[in-house]
């Protein structure tokens, strides 16, 4: 089954949390804290396979989670941190943002490796709070969070030539009778469901990447047919040999077909429909009218195209020559990048622990609500019923300038200070 997009979800390891502990031995009674920092939490990490050739692991499994981070223990012991979670994907893999549909990362190379996802950092251990004035803190440093992100793996095959052309013009006969790939050839549209892959290599020119994309009909750019499905496996294609069935014996005009097919390239993008094309007759054993042909090429000439080539791909007569000719342009064509463009780019916002203030206020005193991200993590590492602790407090909200803050919107004697559950009461 071929699958070129799946979404998935990804949450990369919680640190593990710093541990409080005291050491305790005989003969040792004032041995002090001791308790070691928790590990960080696993990257989630992923890397070219060029064993695989689709999406299809992802249709079965679409949650993926690294491992969080061992807690810290006694004796100054530190967790173990979490292994990175590695997953395979094809080579030509692009992975996008769900909610924006940006681009994060393109795998397009045999060895590329991206971290998507960094483990969050292990907490402190009780030991890294000692202080000459506070020399048995009761508290410890809780491990960063991990990071998650819902994302679209999008697969682009990696081919040189692309094969271009309504459905039944002999596309798939094409690459049967060039290359060693076995696609289905039956006499009615959309035989090819899915995109296949064969290398070309003959006499004299160097092997290269064919594929044959299904489906592109007019309104193909719109979503109709099995066009916008399969139209992304050209983007990286180099040339596009442009097939055409010259003998219309399904009724149609092999010169409107050509007019149509690349209108859907120029919808869909104008650098795929600036390509460079190489454009084929086919099925020139079936035509009984040579003026067919000729005017055909007339046309096509009139809209700058310099040559048609004329090709029987069930009988492989004119199959070399087009082979060659694209075999020689490949050789003039450098091998580009997929460019994306900082509108398309997925640029992560950076994670900061803030925090806010709004006012409640009633006839005996105010209250200052103080909530955020900040809140909830330095609530989840102090203990308010430890009086060293509560002196850490303070002074946190001290240096990050809460206090500072509070003092300019007006905060009086008397009034209440909340942080989620906990409630003070503010003494100038």
């Amino acid at each position: 089954m071929f699958i070129d997009k799946a979404k998935v979800y990804v949450r990369s390891g919680k640190g593990g949390d710093g541990a409080v502990s005291f050491r305790r031995e005989k003969y040792v009674p004032l041995g002090g804290p001791d308790g070691g920092d928790g590990g960080r939490g696993a990257n989630v990490i992923f890397r070219v396979d060029t064993g695989i050739t689709t999406l299809l692991d992802f249709k079965y499994k679409r949650k993926f989670v690294a491992e969080d981070g061992v807690n810290g223990g006694t004796s100054k012991c530190y967790g173990r941190d979490g292994e990175d979670l590695y997953i395979k994907v094809p080579m030509g893999t692009i992975i996008r943002e769900a909610e924006s549909n940006k681009i994060v990362a393109d795998l397009s190379h045999k060895d590329d490796v991206f971290v998507l996802l960094r483990g969050g950092k292990g907490g402190k251990g009780n030991c890294k709070f000692c202080t000459p004035t506070r020399q048995a803190p009761h508290f410890a440093e809780p491990g960063m969070p991990g990071e998650e992100m819902n994302i679209i793996l999008e697969l682009k095959l990696l081919a040189d030539v692309g094969l271009l052309g309504f459905p039944n013009v002999g596309k798939s006969t094409f690459l049967s009778m060039t290359t060693k790939a076995k696609p289905k050839i039956a006499n009615y549209h959309f035989t090819t469901l899915k995109p296949n892959l064969g290398v070309v290599g003959t006499d004299g020119t160097e092997p290269f990447v064919m594929a044959d994309i299904p489906g592109i009909i007019e309104g193909a750019s719109e979503g109709v047919g099995l066009g916008l499905e399969f139209l992304r496996h050209i983007e990286r294609t180099r040339i596009l040999i442009h097939v055409v069935d010259i003998s219309g014996i399904e009724g149609r005009d092999p010169f409107e077909d050509f007019v149509k097919i690349n209108e859907e390239l120029r919808k869909y993008s104008v650098k795929l429909w600036d390509r460079p094309q190489i454009v084929v007759a086919n099925k020139m054993d079936m035509l009984y009218d040579e003026q067919v042909f000729l005017d055909f090429e007339k046309k096509v000439k009139e809209v700058g195209y310099k040559k048609v080539f004329k090709m029987s791909a069930a009988t492989r007569d004119g199959v070399d020559d087009v082979i060659k000719e694209a075999a020689r342009m490949l050789k003039e064509i450098p091998i580009t990048e997929l460019e994306i463009s900082e509108e398309e780019r997925y640029i992560p916002e950076e994670k900061k622990f803030t925090y806010d203030i709004r006012i409640e206020e009633n006839d005996e005193f105010n209250t200052y609500v103080v909530f955020g991200s900040f809140v909830d993590r330095l609530l989840e590492a102090v203990d308010l019923y430890d009086a060293d602790s509560l002196r850490y407090f303070h002074k946190v909200l001290n240096n990050k300038g809460v206090l500072a803050k509070l003092r300019e919107m007006g905060i009086e004697d008397g009034d209440m200070v909340r942080l989620n559950d906990y409630e003070f009461e503010y003494l100038l």
